[in-house]
């Protein structure tokens, strides 16, 4: 779930750069950074933290040129902890190449191997994302033997790359002296779009995990950039694209347009807003078929994400909505926290009940999702605490039973409230007088009434279909140890990226 931007402009890129992955904050709060290109000369300023925080003015000023890429990060494979694992990474061979990924790779650990076995390549992180970007350099060099770079040794390049990588990945790249590309795996299961800008110097273009990046640089959305599709803007803003896999199937990832894009975000084709409106009604159509015994007095949304759908639930129910919990803007988003002990604490300074629309009744609440069931076991308890005389939870999405290995932080069956439990038993756990769950039937429907075209989904995280790569139970089991071992061991001093006259944020 991190945040990927590249942009091809006429006049210098750091200030867009900086306020595109301010609009794609919500993506990734554990770091960032930005890569500009000022002919054959990469400036690069990255650090743990905010978008914020990690850039100040004397960083800005240092990142020249008309071309770059950022990136806003929260971990799935490697170590929170390290600032050598920010994004962009960069090889200095061929050409020299910086890179931002979106995913993650099913196959890092096979593919690290032949990278320094055969590729005589060496990966210095434990990031996929290293290894996929030592993965394009390879097939770049393999396809300009004379060292002549065109839009068609690149397209080839990233056919080699589809061949070889499984899994999830949505990319922006620069190569020193050429231009950006951007390309989606054969699945689509990551999004990226781009747009243009026209201005008195020429055409500009932005890509971007999530439209908002663009609307709000002034860029028109132009389209989403296929599954397994490239395109490439050289310095001049030449426009190149092509198809570089086979057997692809736009398969987005359903839990993008649950929870992890913004509500006023286009992805291929459907408003993510649109989407959560209709999780709404489909929850107040299987609670008004089978559940027109709870006596509801109020609908509570659990800010933000779950707004649209309990307002919509409500609407649907004929019963008042309300604001129950003011939201602390100034606490990071507890999902993306990356210790059980640090979300549950932060859980209390992020929300407030206001006894006033509890004291008394019989209160609704709605959420996206239920994942470990830390937060909305806090929250049930606040509202309890705050007068509520029954407390029903409605989730906007199924059950969320085994690991996503796609580039979201489900890594562990262990840390999943509903393995091996059913709805009562999650009900019971998260204290609640009674729990409906949205159906996945349903929530497929709630997308694809937005945008027929998408009848398939990527659902892992609810039904254990990994379409990408052969995800094994021996691939799982030691995905979980590799996990529950970072918790345990801090990587951060036994980590660190090569500086190659890079600086990296103090």
């Amino acid at each position: 779930m991190c945040g990927i931007l590249g942009i091809v402009a006429k006049s210098p890129a750091n200030q867009l750069l900086y306020d595109g992955l301010l609009m794609l904050q919500h993506r990734g709060q554990d770091a960032g950074g930005i890569v500009t290109a000022q002919g054959n000369t990469f400036h690069m300023h990255k650090g743990l933290g905010m978008v914020r925080d990690v850039f100040r003015t004397r960083n800005m000023r240092a990142l020249r040129g008309n071309m770059g890429i950022g990136h806003v990060r929260y971990p799935t494979a490697g170590s929170f902890q390290s600032p050598a694992e920010a994004q962009p990474f960069y090889v200095n061979s061929p050409f020299g190449i910086v890179l931002s990924h979106n995913g993650n790779l099913t196959n890092a650990d096979k593919l690290n191997q032949e990278l320094f076995q055969t590729d005589l390549r060496h990966v210095n992180t434990h990031s996929d994302s290293e290894v996929l970007l030592n993965v394009l350099a390879h097939e770049l060099q393999e396809s300009t033997g004379n060292c002549h770079l065109d839009p068609d040794a690149i397209f080839a390049a990233v056919s080699g790359v589809h061949q070889r990588c499984e899994g999830a990945y949505a990319v922006v790249a620069m190569i020193a002296g050429y231009g950006l590309l951007a390309f989606r795996d054969p699945y689509g299961i990551r999004p990226l779009v781009f747009g243009t800008i026209e201005n008195q110097k020429g055409k500009e273009f932005l890509v971007a995990s999530e439209s908002v990046a663009l609307d709000t640089l002034g860029f028109q959305l132009i389209r989403d950039i296929a599954p397994g599709e490239a395109i490439f803007i050289d310095e001049k803003g030449n426009f190149y694209s092509k198809q570089c896999a086979e057997n692809t199937a736009l398969n987005p990832c359903i839990f993008e347009y649950v929870y992890l894009a913004r509500p006023d975000s286009m992805m291929d084709g459907v408003s993510v807003y649109e989407t959560r409106l209709n999780m709404g009604s489909s929850l107040a159509q299987k609670i008004t078929q089978s559940m027109h015994h709870l006596d509801i007095d109020v609908v509570i949304p659990i800010p933000d994400s779950s707004r649209p759908s309990a307002l919509q639930l409500a609407n649907q129910l004929g019963v008042e909505f309300r604001e129950g919990f003011i939201k602390n803007r100034y606490v990071g988003r507890t999902f993306i926290m990356p210790g059980q002990q640090q979300r549950r604490k932060s859980v209390r300074q992020k929300l407030n009940a206001m006894s006033i629309e509890f004291s008394g009744k019989n209160v609704l609440l709605v959420d996206d999702s239920i994942v470990r069931g830390t937060t909305s076991r806090e929250i049930v308890q606040m509202a309890r605490d705050a007068g509520a005389n029954k407390i029903y939870f409605a989730s906007a999405s199924p059950p969320v039973r085994f690991p996503n290995v796609y580039g979201i932080d489900m890594p562990t069956r262990q840390e999943l409230i509903a393995t091996e439990r059913d709805p009562d038993e999650i009900c019971r756990e998260i204290g609640a007088d009674y729990l409906v769950f949205q159906d996945l039937d349903a929530l497929k429907l709630a997308v694809s009434k937005v945008n027929p075209v998408l009848s398939r989904f990527e659902t892992s995280c609810f039904n254990g279909d990994y379409i990408a790569g052969n995800v094994t139970p021996e691939y799982l089991d030691t995905l979980e140890a590799k996990r529950n071992a970072e918790q345990t061991v801090s990587q951060s001093a036994s980590k660190t990226q090569l500086d190659l006259s890079l600086a990296v944020s103090d």
